[in-house]
């Protein structure tokens, strides 16, 4: 995810590596082209004229521009939506690590297995389920201060039902072995439980795209509505339709695009988010908390 200045508006207008105009160029440069030949030939060739039928269709294209321009609102919306729960569900995991291990230090001072496993099993949970989104099967490497206990996960299976599992069996043995009270369980418990309800919200979002008839329509619509400008912006912007219709299809076309990486947060792409930062920002605090 890319950090900036809301404020600079010198970087804000500067062609960036997220900036659309990068993908749509070469697309931008084939739909000059087109405008161009489509208004030599009704001008220079067919002789048409301001009178003829084609002169008629931007009437089309002003009554269609509402119902594009709402579909896009909703779309981009959507796809906002989608980051913005994504964003939501990460913080309330650095929230719940946090309240997890201070409970941990609290409700076990002299313990220091049970802190040092807890130390490095928020933050093992937190980069596990950063792989996981990310479909990516890199072996998290426990190094020499991995905790005796924390055994290799079994990779064919969901790893971060693995670690959250190894907390809850920690849990309870510490309330078999009288080391907290049934209370203190269950304030552990209630920590516990978040971290799958946030693995399963991600999963959900990770899992579910926006659908594909709507996508589908939104981009055909698009192109559609595009390609029959220049028949009748030509009577009424001469060759000036040329820069128009590119300018037009590059709102409605990045718009669209933005939807489409926003849509999923969780990837390596510059809008998405800073899964690797959150994630070092857990393993950071649990380990402070719990040292």
């Amino acid at each position: 995810m890319t950090t900036y200045d809301p404020s600079n508006w010198f970087k804000a207008l500067a062609i960036h590596r997220s900036d659309t105009f990068r993908k749509l160029w070469p697309w931008l440069l084939l739909l000059g082209l087109y405008t161009a030949t489509v208004g030599y030939v009704e001008v220079q060739y067919l002789h048409l004229n301001k009178t003829s039928f084609v002169s008629n269709l931007p009437v089309m294209h002003s009554l269609l521009g509402f119902a594009i321009s709402m579909l896009l609102v909703f779309r981009t919306n959507t796809a906002y939506d989608r980051w913005w729960e994504g964003r939501r569900l990460w913080g309330q995991l650095v929230n719940v690590s946090r309240n997890l291990a201070i409970k941990v230090a609290a409700y076990l001072p002299e313990d220091a297995g049970t802190r040092t496993f807890h130390a490095r099993l928020i933050g093992i949970f937190a980069t596990e389920l950063r792989l996981h989104l990310l479909s990516e099967r890199t072996r998290l490497e426990l190094d020499g201060g991995s905790h005796p206990e924390i055994p290799d996960f079994d990779r064919s299976k969901h790893v971060p039902a693995q670690v959250a599992a190894l907390m809850h069996h920690r849990a309870m043995r510490l309330y078999r072995d009288g080391h907290i009270s049934g209370e203190q369980l269950l304030a552990l418990n209630s920590d516990l439980v978040q971290f799958m309800d946030i693995c399963g919200a991600c999963e959900r979002i990770k899992n579910t795209p926006i659908p594909w008839s709507y996508s589908s329509f939104i981009k055909k619509f698009i192109v559609i509505y595009v390609a029959t400008l220049p028949f009748g912006f030509v009577f009424t912007l001469g060759y000036i339709a040329v820069p128009v219709v590119m300018f037009i299809f590059y709102v409605l076309a990045s718009l669209e695009l933005i939807a489409e990486e926003i849509e999923d947060p969780f990837g390596k792409d510059v809008n998405d988010l800073p899964m690797d930062r959150l994630a070092m920002t857990i393993t950071r605090n649990a380990e402070e908390i719990l040292a």
